[in-house]
């Protein structure tokens, strides 16, 4: 089941265009900084697409392209308002009571679905099986002027901060072990540079719907990250005598 029943809204508000216009390249302000250093995303009408992989809900205003499955990338995210709900255990099982409540939440304000769906983790190791502490799911609203922040039942809607992550882009199942498996990768990547600093628990975005076959479906790992803070200069030593009022 996994989030099956999580993406039938994405399922419904995709739809592919067999009619659909040449691919273009997508511009992009994302720093490559691992991984694949080649592969790049076209825009096919309203898809975006890389490889077998295809995204064809449409993106927050101001959000970020995509990263490519296998592309190690920076990226800066801006304020987006979201729904959302959270949630301990088990994610194979609690994704289903998080995803109707968000569901029905933007069918009463008349929201259509955007991608992708953000899953934010706490306490999610690594060198270990077994679910995060706990886990909040979040449906994204297009822009922040539809509807106001607030409570709306078990749902509480949001304006998430800005945040810089590095971001690994991937093919494969939704399920948290594929989470935790790429996650890994992130975290060498982390330890084999000094630019970039973790300042924030994972979090993952899952791009599409039951309509993708799990080998093909789009989806990233996030952990938030910061700049290393640079060596600060040292006022050098005054020479002896320097500066005094003695003889």
């Amino acid at each position: 089941m996994t989030l099956k029943m999580l993406v039938i809204a994405a399922a419904a508000a995709a739809g592919s265009d067999p009619a659909a216009p040449p691919a273009e390249s997508v511009s992009s302000t994302n720093q490559r900084v691992g991984g694949d250093l080649q592969r790049e995303i076209e825009k096919r009408g309203e898809q975006i697409i890389c490889g077998t992989a295809a995204i064809t809900t449409p993106l927050p205003e101001g959000y970020p392209n995509p990263t490519p499955p296998g592309a190690i990338e920076i990226k800066h995210y801006p304020t987006v308002r979201r729904a959302q709900v959270e949630r301990d255990g088990n994610t194979w099982w609690g994704m289903n009571g998080a995803f109707w409540p968000l569901f029905r939440h933007i069918q009463r304000r008349d929201i259509a679905m955007t991608s992708p769906v953000e899953m934010d983790y706490r306490g999610l190791r690594t060198d270990a099986k077994g679910n995060p502490d706990s886990w909040t799911m979040s449906f994204l609203y297009r822009s922040p002027e539809m509807g106001p922040t607030g409570k709306d039942r078990s749902v509480e809607v949001v304006d998430a901060p800005a945040v810089t992550v590095v971001s690994l882009g991937y093919q494969g199942s939704y399920g948290v072990e594929n989470v935790r498996s790429n996650l890994r990768t992130l975290e060498l990547w982390l330890a084999s540079q000094s630019t970039w600093e973790r300042d924030g628990e994972p979090r993952a975005l899952f791009y599409n719907g039951p309509e993708k076959r799990d080998r093909e479906k789009w989806a990233e790992v996030q952990v938030p990250v910061r700049l290393v803070p640079k060596a600060s200069a040292v006022d050098p030593v005054s020479a002896p005598g320097e500066g005094s009022s003695e003889p």
